[in-house]
């Protein structure tokens, strides 16, 4: 296994993680400096970061890949919600059937709604970062990370909030709430661009020759397809 394919399948695995946690905990609602948002907000930034740099290593075939796989684990996590609601619990469980449904049954609602603006916001966020690589080179990092993260960033905060609670809270409330959750996700954008550098930094040194050739034919979208995932 190269060290490109050992990259991308730490990459895809951190992503998935954080996607996942961040699906199944924001039906709770939590207030951080006086101002309500979902508990997703806490995991879910880590996938800018991941998304940034799986852009510049491997492209928009990779990333959509990798988008594709995240659809499909969502779906999975979706069905095995559905599957443990449905099933009555023990005499003997520490937790009932009301507080498993109660926690389960709005996360897979939220989980519903995070499908459709996760593809829509990481499809967004792909076709911008590669727009503004195309228009910079090489050049200005921060600018493709943060830009293409804060268009992106808008539609997903709306759009998930809207379809998961939009039968149960009144639009004002569910705006406010998103965009509140937009601020934060933009603001731990913009602080996160020197740990985006650093990745980089530490990447290119351990891929070496490797990062220069993955970084090209990123810009080509032939990365992922160059990686040998099949002995010749």
């Amino acid at each position: 296994m190269t060290r490109g394919q050992r990259l991308f399948l730490v990459l895809m695995a951190m992503f998935l993680t954080f996607l996942i946690m961040a699906e199944v905990t924001s039906s709770k609602f939590i207030t951080l400096f006086g101002f309500t948002m979902t508990m997703g907000v806490i995991p879910f930034p880590v996938t800018f970061i991941i998304t940034d740099l799986m852009n510049e290593y491997f492209g928009r075939k990779g990333v959509r890949f990798v988008t594709l796989v995240g659809m499909a684990m969502l779906v999975l996590v979706y069905v095995l919600i559905l599957i443990d609601v449905a099933i009555p619990a023990a005499p003997n469980s520490p937790v009932p059937d009301e507080a498993f449904r109660m926690v389960f049954a709005n996360s897979g609602m939220v989980i519903i709604g995070s499908m459709v603006a996760y593809l829509i916001g990481q499809l967004l966020d792909i076709q911008v970062f590669h727009w503004l690589r195309r228009k910079t080179g090489n050049r200005h990092i921060w600018l493709r990370a943060t830009g293409s993260t804060v268009i992106s960033q808008l539609v997903d905060s709306l759009v998930v909030l809207y379809i998961a609670f939009g039968a149960s809270m009144p639009l004002a409330d569910l705006t406010a709430i998103g965009l509140t959750n937009y601020l934060y996700k933009f603001l731990i954008a913009v602080s996160i661009t020197p740990v985006i550098y650093l990745a980089h930094h530490f990447i290119g040194r351990w891929l070496g020759e490797e990062a220069r050739h993955l970084s090209g034919s990123a810009k080509e979208d032939l990365s992922f397809e160059l990686i040998p995932w099949k002995k010749p």
